[in-house]
């Protein structure tokens, strides 16, 4: 306990938000505090630790060995103070964070819009920040906390990531009309043969449609690949190209009424879509928070007191 009388535990906060930002202005506007300021504190930080924690290379800033061995224990010991300090019934309209998410054009049309409004009328002082990144660097960034929460499909993830299923969800395939036989069938050989569109942040990307292709040894004809699940929808009218998405990123087809939607010619399998976070990350109640609204924005609603029942 010595330790902590040599230190204002206000520097340890500043110390997260270098960490985390790598960038003394980033860090700053984090806090809330002036650029000055940050600076001093960083002067102050690396006379105790007796290290740079943050030096300049190729042009930006970057962390020394010592600063990188800090962050884990770091985040940790906020955390459990979080934790400890924290009432024991957390009030979302009161609270006061910002909460770094990860998430793809899909969870941004399928679960965020009802979740963004729960937050803004029921815990305005949460701020979020999103990214898009692929499966394997939102791993790496929940690792290196570089994210609160992660929204994806995870099938393997690290032991110290946390994975909870929000809803399931299937493919489905689609074509414009002009393309598909007259009985609106096609065989496993002919889909197979037709250009296809991968959804995928890479285009090297192994997914679960080629995962279960390899398996069976086959391959599809990938013609092009992007990583906007809406705006696939829009390239598919007019072409020759076929389309395999997860049911709920394709909503309503009203808009697009030469489109047909048809059963993959396979067995796909079922997809889990779901929610990460760190282990590190369990205790901490404005994400808890967060996290049970996109759990809750999937459940049935209530209705006469009972849950109202899909039909």
């Amino acid at each position: 306990m010595d330790d902590l009388r040599r230190i204002d535990l206000n520097l340890l906060l500043t110390l997260h938000a270098l960490l985390t930002e790598r960038h003394v202005t980033r860090a700053a506007v984090r806090l809330h505090k002036s650029q000055p300021a940050v600076s001093h504190s960083l002067a102050q930080l690396r006379v105790h630790f007796n290290d740079k924690l943050l030096i300049r290379r190729d042009g930006y800033m970057a962390l020394t060995a010592k600063a990188q061995a800090l962050i884990r224990p770091l985040e940790a010991s906020l955390m459990g103070l979080n934790s400890l300090l924290a009432e024991a019934d957390f009030d979302p309209a009161i609270a006061s964070a910002r909460l770094r998410l990860s998430l793809s054009d899909y969870a941004a049309k399928t679960v965020f819009p009802s979740v963004v409004r729960r937050v803004r009328a029921e815990a305005p002082g949460i701020e979020l920040a999103v990214s898009q990144a692929s499966r394997e660097t939102m791993h790496a960034q929940l690792i290196d906390g570089e994210l609160d929460l992660a929204l994806g499909i995870f099938p393997k993830t690290p032991e110290e990531i946390m994975v909870e299923d929000l809803f399931p969800d299937q493919f489905v395939c689609v074509a414009d009309e002009s393309a598909l036989p007259a009985d609106g069938m096609m065989s496993l050989e002919e889909w197979l043969h037709r250009p296809h569109v991968m959804l995928a942040l890479r285009p090297d990307a192994n997914d679960e449609i080629e995962r279960t292709l390899s398996a069976m040894g086959l391959r599809r004809n990938i013609v092009l690949a992007l990583p906007h699940w809406t705006a696939a929808v829009e390239l598919i009218e007019g072409t020759d190209l076929i389309l395999t998405i997860a049911e709920k990123a394709l909503g309503s087809m009203g808009r697009f009424p030469n489109l047909r939607r048809f059963e993959p010619p396979l067995t796909l399998p079922k997809i889990a879509y779901q929610q990460a976070w760190h282990v590190r990350k369990d205790g901490d109640p404005a994400l808890g928070w967060l996290r049970k609204c996109f759990v809750e924005a999937h459940q049935p609603k209530a209705i006469d007191g009972e849950a109202g029942v899909s039909h």
